[in-house]
């Protein structure tokens, strides 16, 4: 007799149970870039991870390759778009770069739900600006002007609910 998969259990009980757990919209979203008023964005992209593999052949062993794990690494930078405003925080950070003055600033990029309830984030870690790119303006078309900034990055987390809802209490106590 075959088994039933974990996956096919859960959506069978969720079924009977009248709950459905439908995929997020990735269009409901927020980016919190600490210490920064930088406004909505309309897209975030760079969102990856990556393990590296190392091969290694044992000797007398023909048969096959081992695939060791490696380190993380983050092929991408993030790429965060939006209509260009009076807010020139972006391009004072891009500038503050070029003249020499790093200032690498932690990130978050949250998922919310339909309701705008957090539900789901990546933080980013010692990001910086390695790239401005500026609205394209042509008389011949009614568009909005958009901005981009590129950051590099050390590194991606997903946190779980429980770091979320300490952050929560840490901004509603700091508020008090």
């Amino acid at each position: 007799m075959p088994s039933l998969g974990l996956n096919a259990a859960f959506s069978m009980a969720t079924n009977l149970l009248g709950v459905r757990n439908d995929p997020y919209a990735a269009f409901n979203f927020l980016v919190e870039i600490e210490g920064l008023l930088v406004g909505g964005f309309s897209e975030v992209s760079g969102l990856q991870v990556e393990s590296e593999t190392q091969d290694y052949r044992e000797g007398g062993q023909n048969g096959y390759l081992h695939r060791l794990p490696g380190p993380m690494r983050y092929p991408q930078n993030l790429t965060l778009k939006r209509g260009l405003t009076d807010i020139d925080t972006l391009w004072a950070w891009q500038q503050d770069v070029g003249q020499g003055n790093i200032k690498r600033r932690n990130g978050t990029i949250y998922m919310l739900s339909r309701l705008g309830i957090p539900t789901m984030w990546w933080d980013f870690l010692e990001a910086y600006p390695v790239k401005w790119v500026g609205p394209d303006f042509r008389a011949d078309q009614n568009t909005l002007a958009f901005e981009a900034v590129e950051l590099a990055h050390r590194g991606l987390s997903k946190p779980s609910i429980a770091d979320l809802a300490g952050k929560a209490f840490g901004a509603i106590s700091g508020s008090l």
